[in-house]
C-alpha cells in the first residue's frame, strides 16, 4: 500500500494490516520524529485495533504516544496545532466500515507533503528489507487523554456568545467521530439542536446517513420544521447543508457562501478561493460574477491546502464538503464550516433556501464511478481523443473530466452540461469505452 489523495486506505484486515500500521507507525515516527505523537480515531469497531499497532509502531522507534480516543480529525489536527507535536488519525473518512486507514499530521497540525510521503514509504520498505534491523527502544503509551474539550472551547470561542440563539438545527453526525462533540459546540452557541444518526456501534458508521447520504437529515429537518441541518462524514472533516425545504447544500453552494462570509468581513485574502477541478462549472461563474478569482487544484484537500498556504489565501474546498478556513485551522473542519453557514443564516435574517438558491446556479453534473483492477493515473491522456470528441459537441457550455480515483480502484467519469440529459448521456459513453479498456 502507498499514501493516497489523503493518507492510506484499505479493507480493515486485509489490505490494512496490523502489521503494516505498525511499520507505518515506526517510519513516520523516524522521518517525523520520536518524541511524542497523539493519536486519535474514527468510531468504525476496527480502529483500536490499528490503533495499538500504530502505537506499536510509535513507540518501537522511541516515541511517547498519547491516546485521545475517538475524536474529529479537525479536532487532532487542533491538538498537534497546541501541542507542537504529529498526530495520526485513524479513519477511512467517508469510506464504509470495513474500510479502514490513517492520516498523518506533522508537528503542528500540517498534512504531509508529497516528499516527506516518500521518505516514510522509502522507510518503511527499509524497515522489511533482508538484514533490516527491528529491535526497538522502549518507549511509553499515556492513558486516554481528554482532546475533544480543548477543540471544543476553542471552536466556541471563535463565535460571538449567543449568536445562534433562535435557529433550530439538525445534526447527523454519521454515526462517528463528530457524535458526541458536535452538539456540544451547537448549543453553546445558542441553537436548538436535534441529534440523528449519532449513537455509534462500530458498523453504523457512514451507513446511510452523514455527508454522503443526507436523505435521513432532510427528512428530520421538514419533519421538526428546523432552519437547516449539516451532515458530517464519519470523521468530521466534511460537511454538507441541508435547508429549510429539504434541498441538498453541496460543498461548492457552501464554499460560495463562505466567500461572500468572509469578503463583506473584509476577510478573504486576495479576492480568491481555491477549488479542485472537481467544484462546478456555476461556482466558477457565480465566483466570476462576484469579482472573485479561483486557483484550480487536483482534487483531495491536502492539495487544496498546499495551493492555499503557496499563495497565502484564506479559504478553498472541495465539493464534497470539505471547507477550509486557513486562517484557523490546517484541514477541513466540517463543524466549524457548519457553524460558520449557521451564523451566516442567524445574522441575515433569511433563510439558508434564499441565500444558497441565489449564490449560484448548478449545472446538471454526473458523476459515473468504473471499477477496475488496477489504478490508471494517466487515464485523461490515454482517452483524450474521445474526452475532445465529447467536449466539442458542448460548444464550449460543458465540462469533462476524467481521473482516477486517489483512494479506491475507481476511475471516475464526471460530465457537467446545460442538461441533466446531455450530462448523463456523455457520462455513461465515456464510461462504457473505459469499462471496455480498463474494467476487465
Amino acid at each position: 500500500m502507498r499514501f493516497g489523495t489523503d493518507g492510506v486506505r484499505g479493507r480493515a484486515h486485509t489490505e490494512l494490516t496490523t502489521s503494516f500500521v505498525t511499520r507505518l507507525g515506526r517510519a513516520a515516527a523516524e522521518v517525523l520524529g520520536t518524541s511524542t505523537w497523539i493519536i486519535g480515531r474514527d468510531t468504525r469497531e476496527s480502529g483500536a485495533d490499528f490503533e495499538r499497532a500504530l502505537a506499536e509502531g510509535l513507540t518501537g522507534a522511541g516515541a511517547t504516544v498519547r491516546s485521545a480516543g475517538v475524536l474529529p480529525t479537525p479536532a487532532l489536527a487542533r491538538a498537534g496545532v497546541v501541542h507542537r507535536v504529529p498526530t495520526a488519525m485513524i479513519t477511512a473518512s467517508h469510506n464504509p466500515f470495513e474500510d479502514n486507514g490513517v492520516k498523518l499530521f506533522a508537528a503542528g497540525g500540517l498534512k504531509l507533503d508529497d516528499a516527506t510521503q516518500a521518505a516514510i514509504e522509502a522507510r518503511m520498505d527499509a524497515l522489511v528489507a533482508p538484514g533490516s534491523s527491528e529491535s526497538p527502544s522502549a518507549g511509553d503509551t499515556d492513558a486516554e487523554a481528554r482532546f475533544a474539550d480543548e477543540y471544543i472551547g476553542w471552536l466556541v470561542s471563535l463565535f460571538p456568545a449567543g449568536c445562534l440563539q433562535g435557529l433550530d438545527i439538525v445534526l447527523d453526525c454519521a454515526n462517528g467521530a463528530m457524535s458526541e462533540v458536535a452538539p456540544i459546540v451547537a448549543e453553546r452557541l445558542g441553537a436548538s439542536v436535534e441529534l440523528i444518526n449519532a449513537s455509534p456501534d462500530g458498523r453504523n458508521i457512514n451507513a446511510e446517513c452523514g455527508a454522503t447520504s443526507p436523505g435521513d437529515l432532510a427528512a428530520a429537518v421538514l419533519v421538526r420544521g428546523a432552519d437547516l441541518g449539516l451532515a458530517f462524514d464519519g470523521d468530521g472533516d466534511r460537511v454538507i447543508a441541508v435547508d429549510q425545504h429539504g434541498e441538498t447544500i453541496d460543498g461548492d453552494r457552501l464554499l460560495a457562501l463562505a466567500a461572500l462570509q468572509l469578503r463583506d468581513a473584509e476577510a478573504l485574502a486576495g479576492d480568491t478561493v481555491v477549488v479542485t477541478v472537481m467544484s462546478n462549472l456555476g461556482l466558477r461563474h457565480a465566483m466570476a460574477r462576484a469579482g472573485m478569482h479561483l486557483v484550480e487544484t487536483v482534487v483531495g484537500d491536502r492539495a487544496v491546502l498546499e495551493a492555499l498556504d503557496s499563495g497565502g489565501f484564506s479559504l478553498g474546498g472541495e465539493q464534497s464538503g470539505h471547507i477550509i478556513y486557513r486562517d484557523l485551522a490546517t484541514t477541513g473542519d466540517g463543524l466549524l464550516a457548519g457553524m460558520r453557514l449557521a451564523q451566516r443564516v442567524a445574522e441575515s435574517g433569511r433563510s439558508l433556501g434564499e441565500l444558497a438558491g441565489e449564490v449560484m446556479t448548478s449545472y446538471p453534473q454526473v458523476l459515473v464511478n468504473v471499477r477496475v483492477a488496477e489504478r490508471h493515473p494517466s487515464i485523461a491522456d490515454e482517452l483524450a481523443a474521445e474526452i475532445a470528441a465529447a467536449e466539442a459537441t458542448f460548444d464550449g457550455d460543458g465540462r469533462i473530466l476524467v481521473r482516477a480515483s486517489g483512494t479506491e480502484p475507481l476511475i471516475r467519469v464526471m460530465v457537467e452540461a446545460p442538461t441533466t440529459d446531455q450530462a448523463a448521456e456523455t457520462a455513461e459513453s465515456l464510461a462504457a469505452v473505459v469499462r471496455t479498456r480498463f474494467a476487465g
